[in-house]
Order: C-alpha cells, then structure tokens, then sequence
C-alpha cells in the first residue's frame, strides 16, 4: 500500500494573505497547496475600488487584484484546490487537513482564512453594498469626501470608523441600538470632542433607502418603535468582525474572540503552523498588512522546514 503523499505546505485561506504567501514559497520551490475556500478571495471580493494598495496608479476593483495575485501565484506553479476546510488535526504530525472531498497531510501550515465582517442582513444592505454600503472606512472612506455618512455600532470599530471619517466627511452620524457606547473611554472621547461627529442614541437601521446608490436611511427607536429618516450618501456598518476560525477550535490558542494568538510574528501555540491576515490582526485589517504578513509567514514557514531537514 503506497503512503499517502506528505506536502511540503499547505495553506489555508486565498485572500491577500494566503496568495502572497503562496508566491512567496512557491518561489522558495516549496510547491505549496492552496486551498482557497468556496468564497476564494476574500473580504476583496466584496470592494469595489481599492485606491489604497500600492502599484495601481488608477486604483483597481478588489476582485481584478485578487485574480491578479492568483495567476501570479499560478504563475510560480501553485496549485489550489477550490473547496472549504473541514476540519484539521494539528495534535499529530504531519498535520492532517480534511477538506469537503480529501484528507490532506503537510509538514508545515499557513492558515490565512480572514475575519468577516458582521453585517446587519437587511435585504437592503446587501443590494446596496459597494454602492454606498461599506465596512471599511479606511478602504472606502475617500470616496465619500465630503459627503454626509453614518456610521451603525457603538464599540471600538464603530469610534475608530467615525474618527478617520471625520477627516474626510462633512458630517458623521454614529447610530447606536443603546443609550451609551461600549468602545474604551479614550475612542469615545475623541468622537465626542469632534465637532462634525453627532450621536443618534437607542436606535438600530430598519431600512437603507436608495436604488443604485444609497440615498437615506430609516431610522427605528428600540424604545419607542417610532420611525423616522436621515439623508446620508453612505453608511458603514462597524459592529464588528468575526475570525473565520470555527474549524480550529481545540486545535491552537484563541483569543475570548476567536482570533488567533500569535506567539512571535506568524508563530502559533503549534509548532510547524503559522498565520497571515486578518484571522489574527483585528486592529489594521488591510490587504497590505495582510500581504506583507503572508511574506513573514512565508518565511518562517521556509525555515521551519530547513530545520526539519536538519
């Protein structure tokens, strides 16, 4: 019976992180295996212009660059299997990987799976995202240049949302389902000490109002029920984002979130597996954080290897 064949590396997760680690260790003539998931591409896929990553002069739209990355990865002979993770097994070595259709084995792993944005799943807010609906000021925050927005949250995204959209637009709007924010003291007083950012309190989004672009939003009192509306060109939804961790409970450290803990720049609580992304860094969250994390883990993930060799 022959063994089953042990890769070199596996990485998990497609997105700026995952591919620019794949470039990296298939340039290292690590032949990595990419499983990139059934929503290949990650929090990308769901922008439209991305101004901010740097060699695209005109901007360019966050799917173009995710393919872009991908047939660069292709390029150096990556190869990806489009499926979902199951499940894995780190407590064993080589580390066992079980996707929808195969059971996979690695020497070494890179898990780069993102974090997701929490939405409020309003019909409404799905047909208008990318088209004034976003979760992402720093990604999306210049197009609304002085324009008026809203931002719906009231923790630690929401205040750092409102803040950087305070440079920028005429007025912020921060709408908040309770009576006080749940955001550290130091980021609600730097809202509150901003002259253009405004608090609309116990009130939650019952509907985004436009039809190819947002236009207003309808406003609902949690206490009273009333309904009332305010004219906004965009709204950014900030109630936080959600690490796209599930399969690897019981498998390495998490943090209360679900993020995972990283001992020494890509480390994890494993030895052999490391990390890239946002399924670990929930304060930068940008594709080129995210890039240049996939080089780091890229690296390490080639020296580990060496070491195992030796």
């Amino acid at each position: 019976m022959e063994k089953p064949l042990v890769e070199k590396l596996i990485i998990i997760g497609s997105g700026p992180a995952g591919l620019t680690a794949a470039i990296y260790s298939a340039r290292a003539a690590l032949n990595p295996l990419v499983i990139s998931g059934r929503e290949a591409g990650g929090q990308l896929m769901l922008t439209t212009d991305v101004d901010d990553f740097p060699g695209f002069e005109e901007g360019i739209q966050g799917p173009d660059l995710m393919a872009k990355m991908r047939k660069q990865a292709e390029r150096f002979n990556t190869r990806f299997i489009n499926e979902d993770v199951v499940s894995v097994n780190l407590q064993k070595k080589p580390f066992e990987i079980q996707s929808e259709s195969r059971k996979l084995t690695t020497d070494s792993l890179i898990i780069a799976t993102g974090a997701s944005a929490m939405w409020l799943n309003l019909p409404s807010e799905q047909r208008l995202r990318g088209k004034g609906v976003s979760a992402c000021a720093v990604c999306d925050g210049f197009f609304f240049k002085d324009k008026v927005v809203a931002v719906v949250g009231g923790g630690d995204t929401a205040m750092r949302e409102a803040n950087y959209l305070s440079k920028l637009c005429k007025q912020v709007t921060v709408m908040h389902r309770r009576g006080e924010l749940r955001a550290q003291k130091a980021l609600q007083d730097l809202a509150k000490s901003k002259k253009n950012i405004n608090f609309i309190w116990n009130s939650e989004v019952d509907e985004l109002l436009g039809q190819d672009k947002v236009t207003g939003v309808k406003i609902k009192n949690t206490q009273t029920g009333k309904i009332s509306q305010l004219q906004i060109d965009g709204v950014f939804i900030a109630i936080g984002h959600s690490p796209n961790t599930d399969f690897l409970k019981g498998q390495l450290d998490l943090d209360e979130k679900g993020y995972i803990v990283v001992k020494d720049e890509t480390k994890t609580s494993v030895n052999g597996v490391f990390v890239a992304g946002d399924v670990s860094d929930w304060h930068y969250r940008q594709a080129v954080t995210a890039a240049g994390m996939g080089c780091k883990a890229s690296f390490d993930a080639e020296e580990y290897l060496e070491n195992l060799k030796i």
